[in-house]
């Protein structure tokens, strides 16, 4: 296994001097290393880092981009209208999760590690995979460097256990309550409302807490649980939707919070839990500083916007705009971290998830019933 200290000293080597990325658990240690350092910027999503990249490059800094390869789909815009098309060559590690058997990862990495390849394959970007050996990253970035003198990028995909991990300090003492504090506060007043939570810990810390039909776990897809639950307000407007957010998930792609705000359905409650860190991944950092939730939300255009700290902040606030027309967008600052969830996927397939919460979400409308 190719140790993270030396992954990220090959690269000073090389004379990269530019990172940015959205993390995944492959790729953790050398984002632990990269963290320490002013030349690393988090993005809040895959294109937005490359573009970044790209800008750095244009600035004259040789730049890395590292991505989960479920996020290639946020890269291909920019890879192909931008770098590839005025020639501004980058530096990516995109790794590998779902391949080689797709039975050894997630369902939701399935369709990508079958695809990645392809889809480089079909743009004709060059790729190599990286062996669990320095000289194998050696030799790749030899030929990242031949590709850099044709003006073309480069694309080094990182399968499992490939890159080794790197300590990272001890968190100090938080106070603030955690995510299965926070997710079991808001299943107390969820009633029958029809609930989208977003990727990761806190669709695992939902199905922990409480199980139940009318909750969509979404387990890939990172940002889009906004969407999936306005699609659903504004077709099911006799049912209220709740959608349980993170962070991370909710700023990758904020246009949803903007499409909230200008449809504005009064059905739709938006929670957020902040804990400013990809607990997910490794808890890397998502920003380095606080985001003004009830502020965004009133720009936005949502109805109401407030930031709770505790459980009894949450209860008081919820009972403030019981019965009034939403769209309400609810953000809870919890800490980092806390026990591992049981995976959705120990229990029910996605397609299960998927027929249980449409038949619990196409009953009969209230008024139509007698």
């Amino acid at each position: 296994m190719i140790g993270a200290e030396f992954f990220c000293a090959e690269l000073d080597r090389r004379g990269y001097g530019f990172f940015s990325g959205v993390p995944c658990s492959f790729l953790k240690g050398p984002f632990a290393v990269l963290e320490q350092r002013a030349g690393y910027v988090p993005a809040p999503n895959e294109g937005i880092a490359l573009s970044m990249a790209a800008g750095a490059e244009l600035g004259g800094t040789r730049a890395v981009v590292l991505a989960q390869n479920s996020g290639l789909g946020n890269l291909l815009d920019p890879l192909t209208s931008l770098t590839m098309a005025y020639e501004i060559p980058l530096l990516l590690f995109v790794s590998l999760r779902g391949w080689p058997h797709a039975e050894d990862d997630e369902p939701h990495h399935a369709a990508m590690g079958a695809g990645t390849i392809g889809v480089l394959e079909a743009l004709g970007v060059d790729h190599g995979i990286l062996d669990p050996a320095e000289e194998s990253l050696r030799a790749l970035l030899d030929r990242a460097e031949r590709a850099r003198c044709e003006r073309r990028s480069f694309v080094v995909l990182v399968p499992a256990k490939t890159v080794g991990s790197h300590p990272a300090a001890a968190p100090a003492p938080d106070p603030r309550m955690d995510r299965r504090a926070a997710v079991s506060v808001i299943a107390g007043h969820l009633g029958d409302a029809l609930v989208y939570s977003t990727t990761g810990m806190i669709s695992r810390e939902l199905f922990g807490v409480v199980d139940d039909p009318r909750n969509f776990y979404m387990q890939g897809s990172m940002g889009h649980a906004i969407g999936l639950g306005l699609g659903t307000a504004l077709n099911r407007p006799d049912r209220d939707v709740v959608v349980i957010d993170g962070d991370g998930a909710a700023v990758m792609h904020l246009g949803g919070l903007a499409l909230v705000g200008e449809r504005r359905p009064p059905n739709l409650t938006h929670f957020v839990l902040d804990n400013g860190a990809y607990d997910s991944t490794g808890g890397q950092r998502t920003r380095a500083t606080a985001m003004r939730w009830d502020a965004l939300a009133l720009a936005a255009g949502y109805r109401t916007g407030s930031v709770c700290r505790t459980a009894g902040e949450v209860t008081a606030h919820l009972g403030e705009i019981k019965g009034r027309p939403g769209p309400h967008l609810v953000a809870l600052r919890i800490g980092r971290g806390g026990p591992t969830p049981p995976r959705v996927t120990s229990a029910h397939t996605n397609a299960e998830v998927r027929a249980r919460f449409q038949a619990a979400a196409t009953e009969a409308r209230k008024e139509d019933l007698p």
